[in-house]
């Protein structure tokens, strides 16, 4: 699970990943325990017993996802906000089978079928939040979000960038415009857009972001049809790493020659982010 040494945090493409893999193995099935290995993992959770709310005695009937944020449903309409943070995984231990690694778990859910969920996380930057209902969840978590960038328009894009003064790359990157797009796949739309990261979002014409907002489209769906980028830590609820980082076109390859016209890669620095683009294919 290496890449050039670099970390990166699961962006939607990874975490879409996650809730495919992870649905089949616990939707429909009951949780019979929840073992809490660090308490502040768990960062919030509503007045009563905590491990109630966090699913015991629950089924899970789906799992959502806005963005890099996922929820676990319940019977009862209970939801537990799984947030992976930088290093965080989530997989599934089957039955009598034991984990390949049981370090950094910090919560585990056992099923009524004998296996596990666990929730590893090294560097802890994820975490869980409880909530007594959907709702309650939408409008503490995800109410400040912008639309899901993995069906994103022209018209809620444009929008989202309003005439704001900002480099096209921070604007991606801003949650609160869009919603799942992170260092990794603002690089690769804005390549795939022929767009420069450093333009200002009041400049991009209306083609300019019919172009961006479908280029975000393509490659958030490229990420999750190669079931995300392993770079260093992320793995599926099966643990099986992802293929896309071997696809990259730009990201994390400043000095190395473009894939589609050869001008050597740039590199600089946007929001406080590794940046790379193109010269040549990204002019504008």
């Amino acid at each position: 699970m290496r890449h050039n040494g670099r970390r990166a945090m699961p962006e939607l493409p990874e975490v879409e990943t996650v809730r495919r893999t992870l649905g089949p193995r616990w939707i429909g099935r009951s949780v019979v325990a929840v073992k809490i290995g660090r308490a502040d993992f768990v960062r919030r959770a509503p007045a009563g017993p905590r491990l109630a709310a966090l699913g015991m005695g629950g089924t899970a009937t789906d799992i959502l996802r806005h963005g890099k944020q996922m929820a676990v449903v319940f019977d009862d309409g209970r939801a537990v906000h799984l947030h992976l943070g930088m290093s965080g995984q989530v997989f599934v231990v089957a039955p009598g089978t034991a984990p390949a690694r049981t370090d950094h778990v910090h919560i585990r859910w056992m099923l009524n079928d004998g296996s596990a969920v666990l929730f590893r996380d090294p560097r802890r930057f994820g975490g869980v939040w409880a909530f007594a209902t959907v709702e309650e969840l939408q409008r503490e978590r995800w109410e400040a979000l912008g639309p899901d960038a993995l069906t994103i328009g022209t018209a809620r894009l444009r929008q989202g960038l309003g005439h704001s003064g900002r480099a096209v790359k921070a604007c991606l990157l801003d949650q609160a415009v869009l919603a799942g797009v992170g260092n990794i796949y603002a690089d690769e739309a804005l390549f795939v857009a022929g767009i420069a990261p450093h333009t200002l979002a009041r400049d991009l014409s209306p083609e300019q972001t019919t172009r961006l907002a479908r280029a975000v489209r393509a490659v958030l769906r490229a990420g999750v049809r190669a079931r995300g980028s392993t770079l260093r830590d992320f793995v599926d609820a099966d643990s099986r790493e992802g293929s896309q980082q071997s696809r990259f076109r730009v990201y994390g390859r400043a000095g190395q020659p473009c894939r589609e016209c050869g001008a050597t890669l740039l590199g600089s620095v946007i929001s406080q982010r590794t940046t790379t683009h193109c010269p040549a294919c990204q002019a504008v």
